[in-house]
């Protein structure tokens, strides 16, 4: 049995045409994609880690000096 997809924003089942290569994927609306993305830019949603000191030297010791300041 194939389990449909819902809209994480509504909850609503994702219409049958809307699959993995649709634009408004994994949404149900552009309004649903538009609600989520002005979450985003509110800061309702956020993706945190905390890092150690030594986390971040690593993170930026192995990032690439862009040419104009070499």
């Amino acid at each position: 049995m194939i389990r449909r997809l819902n809209c994480p924003i509504c909850e609503k089942d994702l219409p049958l045409e809307i699959d993995g290569n649709h634009a408004i994927f994994p949404f149900c609306s552009q309004q649903c994609k538009f609600v989520d993305l002005n979450r985003w830019m509110n800061g309702e949603y956020v993706v945190s880690e905390t890092l150690s000191p030594e986390q971040v030297y690593e993170e930026l010791s192995q990032q690439e000096t862009p040419p104009e300041y070499e």
